[in-house]
């Protein structure tokens, strides 16, 4: 069992409340607005083109491909990882080679012979979950129906890059999924279908991905299930207040500062784990901080500095308050938890 601190309870999924049904059977678990206009002339299985590439997105392509015809999968190009930085096809490819499915990995779709390819396909509809490369605006019109996208938010909050963990990060209480019609602007589109869940209070973004992954593909299933009853979603704009941008992720913003309040940190040591890990000086050497939670401690000490050290963790002086360090990583070693980190810092005997 990988060493984190504990997931609170999952909370029970809400519906959005800007949405209604039209007269039809649909699952009560999502929301979505139909009328009479919206029904689809002799519903069948669609023709489906399917972009995306982490681990994210295999659980979405999964379900589009129980309920309609997936003729393509694209997917970023194979990129070296692991110690030998061999060419490593993403999560995406695998499951669709596993599926029998076409796969395509082009550097781009700006090119006239990437969009002559797409259009050969003859889709229906485009699905985007996490693709990461730019669709122009010929691209997200080759289809009868256009694209959709999943996206890991309540929009308009956090659309961008990495909605998952600034929204732990900003210390927000919930969280969703929304099924969105894309248009040229960064996740702008109108939205077709959403769900809420609420984020545990000490949960991570390994923790909040997976289930926004599992949420992410039954919204999706709802969304092609209504299509496939000849039903298609009415598309509703998002409002012009409430916008956010989840900028990109990368490692200089995992470094944590001591003189910064504890529950900021707390929050961003959640949230940037598994990937790219906070990391800080302790004691005199930096370690990458796995699990952590806050203190309402008052001090007069420098931030930096070691308060205290059990079995249960290992306080250091903040901004404000202190951060008591469960699970911590040395460099070259492996994740372990504050009592074997003392064991193995003997240098440290007043802190015992």
């Amino acid at each position: 069992m990988p060493l984190s601190a504990p997931v609170a309870k999952p909370a029970r999924a809400t519906v959005h409340p800007i949405y209604q049904f039209h007269a039809a059977t649909v699952p009560a678990s999502t929301s979505a607005v139909a009328n009479p206009q919206s029904r689809l002339p002799n519903p069948s299985p669609m023709r489906i083109v399917f972009a995306g590439t982490p681990d994210f997105a295999v659980a979405s392509l999964r379900a589009a491909a129980q309920l309609h015809e997936v003729v393509a999968v694209y997917t970023q190009p194979d990129r070296p990882a692991g110690r030998g930085r061999g060419l490593t096809p993403s999560p995406v490819k695998l499951d669709a080679i596993a599926r029998g499915i076409p796969v395509f990995q082009p550097q781009t779709l700006r090119s006239p012979e990437a969009l002559a390819t797409l259009r050969a396909l003859q889709p229906d509809l485009m699905v985007v979950v996490a693709y990461g490369l730019i669709l122009p605006k010929a691209v997200l019109a080759a289809s009868t129906h256009g694209c959709w996208n999943v996206h890991a938010s309540l929009l308009p909050r956090w659309r961008g890059a990495a909605p998952i963990q600034r929204a732990i990060e900003a210390g927000d209480t919930e969280t969703g999924v929304c099924l969105m019609q894309m248009e040229a602007g960064l996740d702008t589109g109108p939205v077709l279908l959403s769900q809420r869940i609420e984020i545990g209070e000490q949960e991570t973004g390994g923790q909040l991905h997976d289930r926004l992954a599992a949420l992410g593909a039954q919204v999706l299933s709802d969304g092609l299930g209504l299509l496939r009853a000849g039903i298609r979603p009415v598309a509703q704009p998002q409002p012009a207040e409430g916008v956010t941008y989840a900028h990109k992720l990368d490692k200089a913003q995992a470094r944590l500062d001591w003189a910064q309040p504890a529950e900021e940190l707390a929050r961003r040591v959640r949230a940037f784990n598994p990937w790219p890990v906070a990391e800080a000086i302790l004691a005199g050497e930096r370690v990458r901080l796995h699990g952590a939670v806050a203190l309402d401690l008052a001090h007069r000490q420098a931030p930096g500095t070691l308060l205290a050290a059990s079995k249960q963790g290992i306080d250091i002086a903040c901004g404000q308050g202190a951060l008591r360090v469960r699970v911590l990583q040395r460099e070259g070693g492996k994740a372990i938890t504050a009592a074997d980190y003392l064991n193995a810092r003997r240098d440290l005997p007043a802190l015992r």
